[in-house]
């Protein structure tokens, strides 16, 4: 199907009111809410627990990268040896421009080399991949007036989301880019702009530009026991139309665990930075 024939007519206008109707910052300040959601981890975290992102009930347009039918994504709990995700790319919404760097990428892995991901190697995951970084490692909290701060164990790899302020002025590129955000009742929306592309999107290794604009809703249970993530993904460079997914987490009582990553490797060598020379 022409590209041009994506994005047009009814399925943009569906986003756009689905985009309105998600009340997403777009760079604009916004006022705080009287009771924001306590995302605190006051010897609390909160894990992953969702399988792979689903598409959003709703959303008129396109959901998440899924696996390759011929390929499925096995991990160490399913009684085999885990395998490395492999992307289905007859999925419509890829540009041809990551159709072709991902299926290089895919011969390349199921040739035997090892599905590269930059956390793998102690960089950061980028936005949004650092929401969904699989493993048994989770997210913590900090939360002030002014910022929250979002903190991954694995590697204590960390996010500052500043509160009820606009977008820095043409920000320069960076792992985990501008992220804006502020309290809608129970949930926290965060607007994230100027990534740099040495990460990938999802844990299929998808590429990106630095057009990627995510926009992220962490919604609190009234029970505080469960949080819900949707996020909003758009990049004209890697898809045609945004496309949005979902997922969860849940609050686990754990004092956060002190992990070295490129002091104390657990993960595969994937050109781990190393120092020059000695420092003695």
């Amino acid at each position: 199907m022409p590209e041009s024939n994506l994005g047009k007519g009814s399925l943009l206008t569906g986003i756009s009111v689905f985009i309105v109707s998600m009340a997403l910052v777009a760079g604009a300040a916004a006022q705080p809410s009287t009771a924001p959601p306590d995302l605190s981890s006051n010897e609390s975290t909160w894990r992953h627990f969702g399988a792979e992102l689903t598409a959003v009930t709703g959303f008129p347009g396109p959901g998440p990268v899924r696996d390759d039918p011929a390929h499925r994504y096995v991990t160490n709990t399913d009684g085999g040896q885990a395998s490395y995700h492999i992307a289905d790319l007859s999925d419509p919404n890829l540009t041809q421009w990551a159709k072709d760097i991902m299926k290089k990428d895919n011969d390349e892995v199921l040739a035997g080399k090892i599905a590269y991901a930059p956390h793998q190697s102690c960089l950061p995951a980028g936005v949004p991949d650092f929401d969904f970084v699989r493993g048994a490692r989770p997210i913590y909290f900090i939360q002030t007036p002014r910022e929250v701060l979002m903190i991954w164990e694995g590697d204590h790899q960390f996010r500052h989301i500043y509160l009820n302020v606009p977008h820095s002025k043409n920000p320069k590129p960076s792992w985990f880019g501008d992220s804006v955000g502020h309290y809608e009742g129970n949930t926290l929306v965060i607007d994230t702009i100027g990534q740099n592309t040495r990460t990938f999107v999802d844990e299929y290794r998808t590429p990106h530009s630095d057009k990627l604009h995510v926009q992220e809703r962490w919604t609190l249970s009234d029970d505080g026991k469960t949080l819900s993530i949707t996020v909003l993904v758009d990049d004209p460079a890697a898809f045609k139309q945004p496309w949005s997914g979902t997922t969860k987490f849940r609050r686990e009582q754990k004092p956060m665990t002190e992990i070295a990553c490129a002091e104390n490797n657990e993960h595969f060598d994937f050109h781990i930075p190393v120092a020059g020379k000695a420092d003695f």
